[in-house]
């Protein structure tokens, strides 16, 4: 996302975002639409993760 164009944010900001998105986590259904596509986008990679099954040795 970093350099996309449509948002121009240094590297240490895009970092924030994704923390402050994994920090915060809310449910797609609760997430404002307004909020930093960044952070939406961290948001919906963590619905991801969720959804994948942890196989454990």
């Amino acid at each position: 996302m970093l350099g996309s164009g449509v948002l121009d944010i240094d590297f240490i900001e895009e970092l924030r975002l994704r923390r402050w998105a994994r920090e915060n986590y809310v449910a797609p259904h609760e997430r404002d639409r307004a909020w930093h596509p960044i952070i939406l986008e961290e948001m919906r990679r963590k619905d991801g993760e969720v959804s994948e099954p942890v196989l454990v040795g």
